[in-house]
């Protein structure tokens, strides 16, 4: 477990961190429902498009929407962050800040579904290419992979669905031998269980959606930058250290420094693309970051005795939970998410994709639904859902088996939810 101080630390961060005295100071989070602001003069809003102090427009910018940034930034140990209105929104504009026509990634191929489709086909429309690795590729088979016009390396923390543990440090020291950053989602582990920034990450996303949220009221996405990529010393990112025509001639290395990269997302990229939340819906997002430290240990808790019965049930062929000292990633668990691997817990029913799916309509207790890391016990089977666009061989590229059961840990009592499986096993 981490030292007392600093849990304690990361739970100040939650409560107060973003909170100004212009926007309430501690304790106050204004909701500023507003599409515009007032300035003083031309001369005013000329000097916020040369340097972006405060809001200018809701569509890119809002002070509630900035406090909540500000938390998140805290929380990563990142210089700066960005809202979106959702995680899918948070991962797209983290690339195609870096990436155009005739560029490429690498990204590993246990990832979230969703993801997956993005970079194998949508971005292929736009002229970017991906290639997937597999977790456990190997220093060599990664630099194989990258190619001269590659631009990022992107992984998860935790995959979504299969619960790989992504190995961040031996990523990024590839990556960054390449002069490129890495990209990493959080979403499941949060910074309460693992901190990227601090393995050589240099670009955080999150769906907000999932655990920070935690209460399914609205979907939403945030980018962190870590500050410490130096896109000048790369050479391979001429749109940050060039003026930018689009916004008359700034060279964001030089006017924004370490910032560079958030800067450019927002100015250039949620400029043009929109895809900013609300504030409202941003206030609600904090009310679920102010609870995420207790609610993340509790995840945990609860997850590890519900893997643990699963593991001993005759109706299971494997169950992956890198908190078992069975699995297959513990170890790697044991590096970066020594204090839990969140509530998700993935596995394979005897039986393929007909027993995952009996077993799922069986539950009660566990509600039906294409989301996770909810307050409430939640339960999917993905290559009957989320998956379902994918082929068979890509299914297995992602780890997907037919039979395969993701199972979010809720906060209900766990015996209840202990309950709720054995009379949905006992209805196979």
């Amino acid at each position: 477990m981490k030292p007392l101080k600093e849990n304690a630390a990361m739970e100040t961060k939650c409560l107060h961190a973003g909170y100004t005295p212009e926007n309430g100071g501690p304790g106050v989070m204004p909701i500023v429902q507003s599409t515009t602001y007032r300035f003083d003069s031309s001369e005013h809003i000329a000097a916020l498009f040369d340097m972006p102090t405060e809001p200018l427009y809701s569509r890119f910018a809002n002070p509630t929407c900035d406090a909540v940034e500000k938390k998140i930034a805290a929380l990563e140990g990142g210089v700066g962050a960005m809202l979106t209105s959702s995680g899918q929104a948070a991962s797209l504009l983290s690339i195609l800040n870096l990436c155009k026509a005739g560029d490429h990634l690498v990204s590993v191929s246990a990832i979230y579904g969703g993801t997956l489709n993005l970079l194998a086909f949508s971005l292929k429309k736009l002229g970017i290419s991906c290639t997937f690795v597999q977790p456990d590729a190997t220093d060599a088979e990664i630099q194989a992979a990258i190619q001269p016009n590659t631009r990022l390396v992107f992984g998860e923390t935790i995959a979504n669905p299969t619960l790989k543990v992504f190995d961040i440090e031996r990523f990024a020291a590839v990556a960054h031998r390449n002069q490129i950053p890495l990209i990493v989602d959080n979403t499941f582990a949060t910074p309460m269980l693992c901190k990227p920034f601090d393995f050589g990450a240099d670009i955080v996303v999150h769906s907000t959606t999932k655990y920070m949220d935690g209460h399914a009221l609205q979907c939403g996405g945030v980018i962190v930058d870590s500050g410490k990529f130096d896109w000048a010393a790369s050479g391979k990112f001429p749109d940050f250290t060039e003026p930018d025509e689009s916004y008359h001639g700034v060279v964001y290395t030089e006017s924004f420094g370490n910032m560079a990269y958030i800067i450019k997302a927002r100015m250039q990229l949620m400029r043009d693309f929109g895809c900013y939340p609300a504030a409202h819906s941003a206030f609600l997002l904090n009310l679920g970051l102010e609870t995420l430290p207790i609610r993340m240990r509790q995840y945990c808790e609860n997850a590890m005795e519900v893997a643990t019965a699963l593991q001993n049930s005759e109706h299971v062929e494997s169950v992956k939970y890198p908190g078992l000292k069975s699995d297959e990633d513990y170890e790697l668990a044991q590096k970066y998410l020594p204090n839990g691997v969140s509530g998700v817990i993935s596995f394979i029913m005897k039986g393929g994709r007909p027993a995952a799916e009996k077993f799922m309509d069986s539950l009660e207790l566990a509600c039906k639904e294409v989301h996770v890391a909810d307050i409430r016990t939640c339960v999917l089977t993905p290559a009957s859902t989320t998956h379902r666009q994918l082929t068979d061989e890509q299914l297995k590229a992602a780890g997907v088996d037919g039979g395969l059961v993701r199972l979010s840990v809720g906060l209900e009592n766990v015996n209840d939810i202990l309950l709720d499986i054995q009379q949905a096993f006992g209805k196979l």
